[in-house]
């Protein structure tokens, strides 16, 4: 280390006039090992500039740069870490803070030192030494008036001092009377000595001169001790007379200490006894609130709940240590859970009481809604149990044994009123659905003594009746199986979808308003539901509710959401199964109803998911969709089956298939009842099914037709799709529609081109095997060198067919199309116009081939384009 000390003097600090005290090898904390130096410095020339410096090897060569320096006047911390343990790290706190680690505990200690001792002599600021043993900086305190710097470093701080004005001036005299020391400095150092010499003489002798002085000021010594004992035993003597006013004193200071620690326990012993009066103290109005109040009249109920309240703050007071040991304290809080268990067990005696109360009133008014689809408004009813919201808060968080015993009594006995009512409004419904009282005992409905009941079980047993049965049954409006849409008027789907949607419009705002109240009035929480685990809850059938582990504990949020959700269900537990019943008579009465009762219940579940996704409401009407979209499905299969199951006639001809026209029917129908509806797509699904259905079953029924042609009924079909698709507009079967349109128009032609080769049977086998020649390799104009197809066979054929031949045939073809065409889709001058040229095109052909392979014969048809046109023309009007 001395070695990189002088050379790190020579080749860094002497060309810029400093001087290096202190150094220490370091690295930084938590970085890779890349050592440094950091070197305390002092400049040579006045003033003096204390610094540190950095000093780092350079990567090119084996020498050292100057890196980076920082006055020591920056300097603002130095923290040494631990101040007992050896660590050799340390911190540095300039502009900002530098860690270091230095190669061993000694190095760092002596740089700190030095650092220490720079800042005594030059400084004079306050350096905060942080965790530095207060050894090293004792060792480093100056031990003289002008000596601040001791050791090996603290001496080459000390190696140059200015002389002062004085010296300079003594040596120059000293100087000036000695001018042979300029040449001669042994002789100068000569008389240097002899001259302290004769001072030294000089002193003893001054030394001796003072004696007598000495003499007399060691007298006067003695006087002043002799008078400082006399000083003493005068208060040696006070002392004693004070000793006994002291014990006095004593006595007086002990007597108001006790005065006072009794007049502050006196204090403290108040204030306990007024915070038990003040806290403890029920009013004897509360109390007589508590015990006799009237619960049935407004005021009464407002002096209880008040009386509650404060009969709750009495027992929940917080007691300081000690309360609870005092008799006192425990007569009163056995008064008050007294005063609790009275006032709970009437006030739950009460409400059981307004509970029963409340199902013999409602039953008198079920009289006037049983003709009417309304359910009884049970709004009165809420509005007078609220009054009572606040003390079944009290009896909640008090006693909530009673609290649940009142829960589950107010289920049962709303339970069984909601289903009379229910039951009742839903019969109302059926009757209203299926019309008379004598219709409707089709469906299983009957009356009995005054009073609607329904035989749920007659629906499930309703059988489905064969399409040849319900079409012989035209004496009954209505059919048990799932009826055809075609057997049902218009105005019967209206009115059952405004019964339905009155059904649905009843039972929503009843279910609302049921799960507002039980919120309100059993201080439930039922929104923001907050993660975390659930209670212990059982079933509230045969069970008990969802209970806290603590009994004076509030359920979790998510747990009192749960709770009015099984209130709700337990309450309402017919709504569901009546729904299914209601669903399966619409289904009964015609399948179609499935598409009405799909639209409604989706808006009705869209609606109250957006009010609270997990409410009773949203998920009895979500599990009923889910029976409806079942339905509706189960529609469109039975739809798809009947299509495989038509069977046709093969003594008359096929026309339009009874699906193609029930698909057009349920089509309009559905576009009509979907419009801006939620669950589009489901219709969307059913559309897909059902026209491939319809594609595959018309292709079916064309092959297996014997008395229409397959092409006729194909092309009068998918003419027919095509129109009810162009004027639907349904946007999921624009592919269909382009494929109904390329069917019909494939299949009219080939029904054109078949029927057309029947009037000129011979013209056209003959032309035929000309085309079968020229196929085979022979020239055209070498054909009517063949026997076969010589000019005089050509023009034998062509004479068979005159013009009178040529119309009388066409007037047979169009008496035969009239007889393939049906009159309902009015397709035959589309057909017989698109005869008209086809017939022309072939003409043309006929033409064609004898220019190029009878060239110069002179031979042509017996009839012109526009005697094919008056035929044609002639043929339609006569027809």
């Amino acid at each position: 280390m001395t070695a990189i000390k002088h050379a790190l003097q020579r080749d860094i600090f002497t060309p810029n006039d400093e001087r290096l005290l202190s150094i220490v090898n370091v690295c930084k904390a938590g970085k890779k090992k890349k050592n440094c130096f950091l070197c305390a410095t002092v400049t040579t020339e006045r003033p003096v500039q204390v610094k540190v410096v950095k000093v780092k090897k350079s990567d090119k060569g084996d020498f050292y740069k100057r890196q980076i320096a920082w006055a020591l006047r920056d300097l603002a911390v130095v923290d040494a870490k631990d101040a007992i343990k050896e660590n050799p790290e340390f911190d540095l706190h300039f502009e900002k803070i530098y860690k270091w680690v230095a190669s061993s505990t000694a190095e760092k200690n002596a740089f700190i030192s030095c650092i220490w001792k720079l800042n005594q002599r030059y400084l004079r600021k306050k350096i905060d030494f942080v965790n530095v043993s207060s050894q090293l900086l004792e060792e480093s305190v100056p031990s003289g008036e002008n000596q601040s710097v001791t050791g090996g470093d603290e001496e080459a701080v000390d190696e140059y001092q200015e002389l002062n004005a004085r010296e300079e001036q003594d040596i120059e005299i000293m100087m000036e009377g000695c001018e042979c020391a300029i040449s001669n400095a042994e002789a100068f150092a000569e008389r240097l000595s002899r001259e302290l010499q004769v001072l030294d003489g000089a002193n003893i002798q001054s030394i001796m001169a003072s004696e007598k002085q000495v003499n007399i000021l060691m007298k006067l010594l003695d006087e002043a001790l002799k008078e400082v004992d006399q000083i003493e035993l005068k208060l040696s003597s006070y002392e004693e007379m004070l000793q006994s006013v002291k014990e006095q004193m004593d006595q007086i200071s002990e007597s108001n200490h006790l005065i006072h620690l009794s007049n502050t326990n006196n204090v403290k012993l108040l204030s306990e006894i007024e915070f038990l009066v003040n806290h403890m103290d029920l009013a004897k109005g509360h109390i007589k609130a508590l015990q006799e109040g009237d619960l049935a009249s407004s005021r009464g109920i407002e002096a209880c709940t008040n009386a509650a309240d404060a009969l709750l703050q009495c027992m929940n007071v917080a007691l300081r240590p000690g309360h609870d040991m005092l008799l006192a304290v425990k007569e009163q809080q056995q008064h008050f859970s007294e005063l609790r268990e009275q006032f709970a067990r009437r006030l739950a005696n009460h409400l059981n009481n307004v509970f029963v109360q409340q199902g013999h009133d409602q039953s008198s008014t079920l009289a006037q809604h049983s003709v009417e689809l309304t359910l009884p408004n049970h709004h009165p009813f809420h509005r007078d149990l609220l009054r009572y919201a606040k003390l079944m808060e009290w009896l909640k968080s008090t006693d909530y044994g009673k609290y649940e015993g009142l829960t589950k009594n107010y289920m049962d006995y709303l339970s069984r009123l909601y289903e009379r009512e229910i039951k009742d409004f839903f019969e109302v419904a059926k009757i209203k659905m299926t019309g008379t009282t004598k219709e409707s005992k089709k469906f299983g409905l009957h009356g009995s003594s005054g009073k609607l009941t329904g035989s749920t079980s007659s629906l499930n047993k309703l059988s489905v009746q064969s399409s040849g049965n319900r079409r012989s049954q035209s004496s009954s409006l209505l059919d048990m199986g799932n009826m055809s849409a075609s057997d049902l008027d218009v105005a019967d789907r209206t009115k059952f979808d405004k019964i339905f949607e009155q059904v649905l419009s009843e039972l929503e705002p009843l279910c609302l308003a049921e799960q507002d109240f039980i919120s309100k009035f059993f201080k439930l929480q039922q929104h923001q539901s907050m993660p975390g685990s659930m209670t212990e809850a059982e079933d509230l059938d045969g069970g008990t509710l969802a209970r806290q582990h603590n009994s004076g504990a509030p359920l979790p949020v998510s747990s009192e959401k749960d709770m009015i959700r099984q209130m709700m269900i337990k309450i309402f537990r017919c709504i569901e199964p009546e729904l299914n019943n209601l669903i399966a008579l619409g289904d009964k009465i015609d399948s179609f109803n499935s598409l009405y009762m799909l639209v409604k219940m989706s808006h009705h579940v869209w609606t109250a998911q957006n009010v609270d996704p997990a409410s009773f409401l949203s998920t009895t009407l979500g599990n009923v969709l889910v029976t409806i979209k079942r339905n509706f499905d189960k529609c469109i299969s039975n739809q798809i089956r009947q299509m495989e199951e038509v069977k046709i006639s093969k003594k008359s001809k096929v026309g339009i298939l009874p699906f193609v026209t029930e698909f057009e029917e349920f089509a309009g129908l559905a576009e009509s009842i979907f419009k801006n509806a939620e669950r589009r797509g489901d219709l969307d699904k059913a559309y897909t099914k059902l026209i491939r259905g319809v594609f595959v079953n018309v292709e079916k029924v064309a092959n297996e037709s014997q008395k229409t042609p397959r092409d006729v009924v194909m092309m009068e079909n998918f003419h027919h799709i095509f129109a009810t698709l162009s004027r639907l507009k349904i946007s999921c079967l624009e592919a269909e529609k382009k494929e109904a349109k390329q069917k019909y128009t494939d299949h009219l032609q080939s029904y054109v081109i078949y029927s057309l080769g029947q009037p000129l049977e011979k013209l056209n086998h003959f032309f035929e095997g000309v085309e079968a020649r020229v196929a085979q390799g022979i020239r055209e104009e070498e054909v009517s060198y063949q026997l076969a197809f010589n000019k005089q066979e050509l023009r034998k054929v062509i004479k068979e067919y005159p013009g009178k031949e040529v119309k009388k045939g066409l007037d047979n073809l169009y008496k035969k199309v009239d007889k393939h065409l049906c009159e309902e889709e009015n397709l035959l001058q589309v057909v017989w116009h698109s005869m008209q040229d086809e017939f022309i095109r072939q003409y043309k052909h006929f033409e064609g081939l004898i220019a190029r392979c009878y060239p110069g014969s002179g031979v042509t048809m017996e009839f012109t384009i526009q005697d094919i046109l008056d035929y044609c023309s002639s043929i339609a009007q006569s027809h």
